[in-house]
């Protein structure tokens, strides 16, 4: 587990990295994003993740570890925009979006380590496709529930499953990562 956690860690780092270059970049301009509009965004980049999965091909030289860190990113933020509101300006600085990224990983980690301690890393045995699955469902079931306009009978809120889809993202990233390594010690 102490590796599953160094990993989660060094995946975040990532993922955290490039939000704070797009923080400098772009600023906050994603505050003013609808849950919807985050909801779509994470669909788009899964879809793409599938249908390059399906066809064993791919047109476009985004590499899908981008796609994977863009799902967390996104997931994140829609984190961020639930807790905070919608608003009609950017209204965060970097330190401040930065602040909020780490707390929901932080809980994203914490939630996690709880279900690996229930389910003994059974993620580990996982495909990739079917991370890429889970993510799918994920979002039709956020859809779902906007589209009840949060309501929900028995089923967790739209927070539990962004969580799901930043563990998710993670669990594919440290795969990817994985497979990297190994392939490039069979090169060597």
């Amino acid at each position: 587990m102490s590796h599953t956690s160094q990993q989660y860690d060094e995946v975040i780092n990532r993922c955290l990295g490039l939000f704070e270059k797009k923080m400098k970049d772009y600023g906050a301009a994603w505050r003013i994003l609808r849950l919807p509009s985050l909801t779509d965004q994470i669909f788009i980049k899964a879809q793409r993740i599938r249908s390059i999965e399906e066809k064993g091909t791919q047109l476009v030289a985004d590499d899908l570890q981008g796609e994977f860190i863009g799902i967390l990113n996104y997931s994140i933020i829609a984190l961020i925009n639930l807790e905070l509101g919608l608003v009609e300006q950017p209204d965060l600085d970097t330190a401040e979006a930065v602040g909020h990224f780490r707390r929901y990983a932080d809980e994203a980690k914490t939630l996690m380590e709880r279900k690996n301690h229930d389910y003994g890393e059974a993620w580990r045995d996982m495909r990739i496709s079917s991370f890429t699955d889970l993510i799918l469902q994920k979002i039709l079931r956020i859809k779902q529930i906007e589209d009840n306009k949060g309501a929900t009978l028995v089923s967790e809120g739209i927070d539990a499953n962004y969580f799901d889809m930043v563990n998710y993202s993670v669990f594919a990233l440290i795969k990817m990562n994985e497979a990297a390594v190994s392939q490039e010690r069979s090169n060597a």
